[in-house]
């Protein structure tokens, strides 16, 4: 495994095997992929001892500052012990909006008094987040939200609806984007956080072709959150907003070369050999499948050091920047590759919905193949990327700009 960075991890390499050795339950090996396919999280006494572990390790959110639960590391730290977990077929049971796109973000924005309250919640998996921005008539131009947030003197009156909130319905609290002054458009957002529990909160499942349902519509109807709850300043919700949607970017193109959602972790060519079968040189019986795969390893290869080394080139306080807009297409193409390949491989097994005739990988792998259509939509749709690739990085002219030189 590559390593970018110079420092000296090899007592830590020796500290982090043994305790993975002493803490990680057996039974969960490699199961990872498949827990976090399901609706709810497992409740067996080895996820809960797993997950107790981790949190008090603080390993699940390996970087983040101990004195809110994390576990202190370096990124040099952190990558040594996700190489060690992979080795065991280890995995985080601390995971969800809390730790991807919230945690990050309130650590830069929030005070010291909301980061004491939710910081450790998501550390050891207490809670749950869901995430309040896309509305029925604000996607792509989420600057257009009109869920209304009023001043009422000891509290914030919400009303409004929000959609697509991914994990609504087991959600404890939402993070979420609410307008506060309907004469500006970015500057009357403002990033409010809300009790899912509170009076006046609904949330209805969205069924999907995968036949999950992972999104909800969710409507807040005269629901009071304290005063509090604010973060940031007043009208500062869209530079909030902007910084967790690059945590959200990082994360989405994070999983670019495992393909989320699949069952079939390993190599593809391993799984290419057992179901198309080998050639007398032991090589896939199949030569422009072969090949295809070989491109696509190569691809998902050098995305996940190019991944590497822009994490080894941050510096150790900044968090992601405009590059996980490319970060995020590369990856989530590699991702959607690699669940095409995977029904090809399969074959007829790979045509599954329901029934004894087929592993629960096997129809695992077809709900991860259709619900992976949207990877290119969730965190900003590619073309938002691109747009944000040709402006900001590329400094090319905004087209809708004529005034720009």
């Amino acid at each position: 495994m590559a390593d970018f960075g110079g420092e000296d991890t090899t007592a830590f390499r020796a500290e982090a095997r043994d305790w993975l050795t002493a803490n990680f339950p057996a039974s969960l090996k490699g199961k990872g992929a498949m827990i976090y396919a399901e609706a709810a999280t497992p409740q067996s006494a080895d996820f809960k001892a797993w997950t107790k572990a981790m949190g008090e390790k603080g390993w699940g959110v390996a970087t983040w500052p101990k004195a809110y639960g994390g576990g202190g590391l370096s990124k040099a730290e952190a990558r040594v012990l996700q190489q060690e977990m992979n080795a065991i077929g280890a995995w985080s049971p601390i995971g969800g909006m809390g730790v991807m796109m919230f945690g990050p973000t309130l650590l830069e924005y929030g005070n010291e008094a909301q980061k004491q309250e939710h910081i450790p919640k998501i550390a050891t998996a207490e809670i749950r987040w869901c995430q309040g921005f896309s509305e029925p008539g604000a996607g792509s131009d989420l600057a257009s939200l009109q869920t209304k947030c009023e001043d009422k003197g000891d509290h914030w009156l919400v009303n409004g609806q929000k959609i697509w909130t991914s994990g609504a319905q087991w959600a404890d609290w939402c993070f979420c984007l609410v307008r506060t002054d309907t004469t500006k458009k970015h500057e009357g957002i403002s990033f409010l956080l809300i009790d899912m529990r509170t009076p006046g909160v609904e949330t209805r499942p969205i069924r999907l072709i995968s036949g999950n349902s992972p999104f909800c519509e969710t409507f807040f109807t005269d629901v009071k959150v304290p005063k509090e709850n604010l973060v940031g300043p007043l009208g500062g919700g869209w530079t909030i907003a902007k910084r967790l949607l690059q945590h959200e970017r990082s994360g989405l193109a994070g999983g670019g070369g495992g393909g989320r959602g699949n069952l079939f972790t390993g190599p593809i060519s391993d799984l290419a050999k057992a179901y198309v079968g080998v050639d007398s040189a032991g090589r896939i019986d199949d030569a422009d499948m072969r090949s295809r795969i070989t491109q696509h390893e190569i691809e998902a290869r050098a995305f996940q050091l190019t991944a590497l080394r822009s994490m080894s080139e941050a510096k150790s306080n900044s968090g992601p920047n405009t590059t996980t807009s490319i970060m995020k297409n590369a990856g989530t193409k590699v991702a959607q590759d690699r669940h095409e390949l995977t029904l090809e491989i399969l074959g007829n097994q790979g045509l599954g919905w329901d029934g004894e005739d087929f592993k629960a990988e096997e129809l695992a792998a077809v709900r991860g193949w259709l619900g992976g259509k949207a990877f290119t939509i969730y965190g900003g749709s590619a073309e938002i990327q691109n747009n944000i690739i040709s402006k900001r990085i590329l400094d090319l002219p905004d087209p809708l700009s004529p005034t720009k030189a």
